[in-house]
C-alpha cells in the first residue's frame, strides 16, 4: 500500500483495557512482511552508557512473544557493554509503505545459553563462522586480518559442528511501554501508547 505522502484511511482502534500491544505488534509485523518491504524485522536500538550518553544501531528483531523483543549480537560489541552498563533500551520500527511506526522501551536481559544455541544453530554456516570472526567493535587495522581470520576458522571446522561462541547470544527487551505510529491525511496522525502497569496492560490516545 503506497500512501505518496497522502497518509491513509485506516486509523488505530480506540483506545480501551483490553487490547494487548503484543497482538497488534504482531498484525503490523506480518503486514510489513508482507508488503514487500526488505528487511522488515530491521528496527533501530537506542542504548545509553552509565553517563547518559546515548548511541543507536539497526539490529533484527529474531523473536517476540508477550515476554519481549529478541536479537542477538557479540557479547563485546558496543551496545553489549552499554547494555550491561545499563539495561534499558529503546527499539524503533519504521514500515514507510505502510506509514508505520512502533517505538519500545523497556528493560532489557539477556536470554538463556539455550535459547541462544537454538537460534545459532538455525544461522547459515557461513554467518556461524563470521560470528567467530568478528571482534565486534574492536579496531580492525587491515580488512586482510579479517578475511584470514575468517578462513582459518573455515579450515577448522570445514568438518564438524561450528559450536556457539561463549562471547555471542541474545538480548530481550522487556516492554514496559508500547507506542503504534499510524500516518493519517493532512498529519492528522493517529498514536496509541500501552503502558505496562504490574502485570496488565492499559492504553491511551495521543496528540500526533
Amino acid at each position: 500500500m503506497f500512501t505518496l505522502g497522502k497518509g491513509v484511511l485506516r486509523g488505530l482502534p480506540e483506545a480501551t483495557a483490553d487490547r494487548n500491544p503484543i497482538e497488534l505488534f504482531g498484525a503490523w509485523f506480518l503486514e510489513a512482511q508482507k508488503s514487500g518491504l526488505l528487511l522488515p524485522e530491521a528496527a533501530t536500538l537506542a542504548t545509553c552508557t552509565q553517563d547518559a550518553v546515548p548511541s543507536a544501531r539497526l539490529v533484527l528483531l529474531k523473536d517476540f512473544d508477550h515476554d519481549g523483543f529478541v536479537f542477538y549480537t557479540n557479547y563485546g560489541s558496543r551496545k553489549a557493554a552499554e547494555l550491561e552498563q545499563n539495561p534499558r533500551a529503546a527499539l524503533v520500527f519504521y514500515w514507510p509503505v505502510l506509514q508505520r511506526q512502533v517505538r519500545i522501551e523497556g528493560s532489557v536481559t539477556r536470554v538463556s545459553k539455550a535459547q541462544s544455541q537454538v537460534y545459532f544453530s538455525s544461522r547459515p554456516r557461513g554467518s556461524q563462522i563470521g560470528a567467530w570472526a568478528s571482534r565486534q567493535s574492536e579496531l580492525l587495522k587491515d580488512r586482510r586480518h579479517l578475511d584470514t581470520r575468517y578462513r582459518e576458522l573455515e579450515t577448522k571446522y570445514k568438518d564438524n559442528e561450528i559450536p556457539l561462541p561463549d562471547f555471542w547470544g541474545g538480548y530481550r527487551v522487556n516492554p514496559q511501554c508500547i507506542e503504534f505510529w499510524q500516518g493519517r491525511a493532512n498529519r492528522l496522525h493517529d498514536r496509541l501508547r500501552f503502558d505496562l502497569d504490574g502485570a496488565r496492560w492499559t492504553s491511551k490516545r495521543l496528540y500526533p
